[in-house]
């Protein structure tokens, strides 16, 4: 790639991404504000409802990372073109890191097993939790184990950031085999992480619960989110250069393909678990499941099935559609506000028995998303949106500047 066609090129984000990280900042200050206020009015409802926020963004951040690892290993031009959008989402992890610090000082509020045993009134679930807690469920283990987590993700992070930002200046230098070497590792470590993640901060919160498939359905939710984010993005910025001449109607095709194929995995998860859990029929294990099909929750059970499956899934199975942009953005806003829906179902009949949303439910999820949008923008304007020095870029540009 000549020194020429460098200089020519310009590879930075558009300023449309400047005032979204302004309007998002203010979004999420004003409602950050709304939120601690109704923390010292509401603390339980508060908790739930920053462990709601808190994995739905985390979801986005790690699924990106992950499906970066993942075009790393495949290569393909569908990936680099949307490589520096999903490396601004993975780079927000000292965010991410930062905001789970209020977690810590919920303890008592969201996890049953952090409270003194003589509060617990049932016998059976007191001498279970005296049981878990001297092997696993403690807090020191809990705060040790998140460490151990945020360690490596924020490792994996900056290595891959490193070696991509070495590639946006020259000489041209092929640097496939460290980020092969580094995120064949990185996905299983992601997998094993985000598996015992899964189960320390969600599953935890009924501790009488066990699922041997929790934490994947729980990984494939954020792959699902983040490719869906993707497209969000994808849109905004196929409106502006440089992406107006990159980003083709075969990589929206592939990133179609990939949010089809997330969708079926994460059914084919989810019915596994709940057909080996019928199947079983022990009160321990089905509970999870009662809890969740009555009390107005089997109407959220129904919308899962229908919206966050049937619906994205027909509608992907037309090969137009996956080309259109115009088209394809609005399945993937349906899809993450039923990723939403999904965790809220996941996470709230543990504290209620009849279906209840609160305005925390919606406010403390959304100042998050401010905050993190606004420094995913700030990432994003930080680096050029393609990595001109890579060996690969070629693959991309050639074809629109001959």
């Amino acid at each position: 790639m000549s020194t020429t066609r460098s200089t020519a090129l310009n590879l930075s984000a558009p300023p449309v991404m400047g005032k979204i990280q302004n309007r998002s900042l203010i979004i999420g200050i004003v409602l950050g504000i709304v939120s601690v206020a109704g923390a010292l009015l509401r603390t339980d409802e508060f908790f739930r409802a920053y462990l709601l926020g808190y994995m739905l963004w985390l979801g986005v951040t790690l699924g990106c990372m992950a499906i970066l690892m993942i075009r790393h290993l495949t290569g393909g031009a569908w990936g680099y073109v949307v490589r520096r959008l999903q490396g601004a989402a993975m780079r927000t992890l000292p965010l991410v890191t930062i905001l789970f610090i209020p977690i810590f000082f919920g303890f008592s509020h969201l996890y049953i097993w952090a409270r003194p045993l003589n509060s617990v009134t049932d016998q059976h679930l007191r001498a279970h939790l005296q049981q878990i807690e001297s092997s696993y469920l403690n807090v020191p283990g809990f705060i040790w184990r998140t460490v151990i987590y945020f360690a490596i993700w924020n490792l994996l992070s900056f290595f891959l950031t490193r070696w991509s930002r070495q590639q946006d200046r020259p000489p041209v230098v092929d640097r496939s085999r460290r980020f092969k070497a580094v995120s064949a590792a990185g996905l299983i470590l992601y997998a094993f992480t985000i598996s015992f993640a899964a189960i320390d901060w969600v599953m935890s919160l009924d501790p009488s619960w066990i699922s041997t498939i929790y934490g994947l359905i729980i990984l494939i939710g954020e792959l699902l989110s983040a490719m869906c984010f993707t497209v969000v993005i994808e849109k905004i910025l196929i409106n502006y250069q440089p992406m107006s001449g990159l980003l083709k109607d075969d990589y929206i095709h592939d990133h179609g393909k990939w949010i089809l194929t997330f969708i079926m995995v994460w059914a084919y998860f989810s019915f596994s678990q709940l057909l080996i859990i019928w199947a079983g029929n022990l009160p321990d294990e089905i509970t999870w499941y009662t809890r969740r099909l009555a009390g107005g929750w089997e109407f959220v059970a129904i919308a899962l099935a229908v919206f966050h499956f049937a619906v994205p899934f027909l509608m992907l199975l037309s090969r137009p559609l996956k080309r259109s942009l115009g088209q394809l953005v609005w399945v993937a806003i349906l899809l993450l506000v039923m990723c939403y829906v999904d965790m809220f179902w996941i996470i709230e009949p543990n504290f209620s028995q009849t279906i209840t949303i609160t305005w925390l439910d919606i406010v403390v999820p959304i100042a998050l998303g401010g905050i993190w949008l606004a420094y995913f923008c700030r990432n994003l304007r930080s680096l050029p949106l393609l990595a001109l020095y890579d060996v690969h870029a070629v693959e991309v540009l050639e074809p629109g500047h001959e």
